[in-house]
């Protein structure tokens, strides 16, 4: 049947008795008992990393960089699952403010989040990881001298 006896026949301009409505030359897709049911990722590096990320679940890294150069080595790992303490003491402070920037553009874009533990000192933490304040809850509980 040819192009424009289609158009009419979809448009119900002429009887479409003998009009298929799919086409005998669709392909086929995997049926959905098969094999091939896993989730079908585009980039073979997003299913690596989510299984690099939960074999590496127990794990935080601790990381005192020399310069900025060393903000890769922070990238990777955080982006791996893990979660990282910044320590930049050591740095001069503008160098300092480059890999902090860095930092929170990296927590920003894969969901985490970063929290400063002391003077110059960050933690960066995956989205899956919830950070717990202990000090307002012993401060809520009455603290270790009020026992009266």
């Amino acid at each position: 049947m040819g192009s424009v006896r289609k158009a009419s026949a979809w448009l119900g301009l002429v009887d479409d008795s003998e009009m298929r409505y799919y086409d005998d030359d669709y392909a086929e897709g995997p049926e959905p008992g098969d094999a091939a049911r896993e989730a079908w990722v585009t980039d073979p590096r997003i299913r690596a990393t989510a299984e690099t990320a939960q074999d590496q679940g127990t794990r935080i890294a601790t990381v005192t960089p020399d310069g900025f150069r060393d903000a890769r080595g922070i990238g990777e790992l955080f982006r791996d699952g893990v979660p990282v303490i910044v320590n930049l003491t050591t740095m001069e402070p503008a160098d300092a403010k480059r890999v902090i920037d860095f930092a929170a553009g990296l927590t920003f874009g894969l969901r985490g989040s970063i929290e400063r533990v002391a003077t110059r000192v960050f933690l960066l933490t995956p989205n899956d990881y919830q950070v717990v304040n202990g000090e307002r809850r012993r401060a809520a509980e009455g603290g270790f001298y009020n026992q009266s």
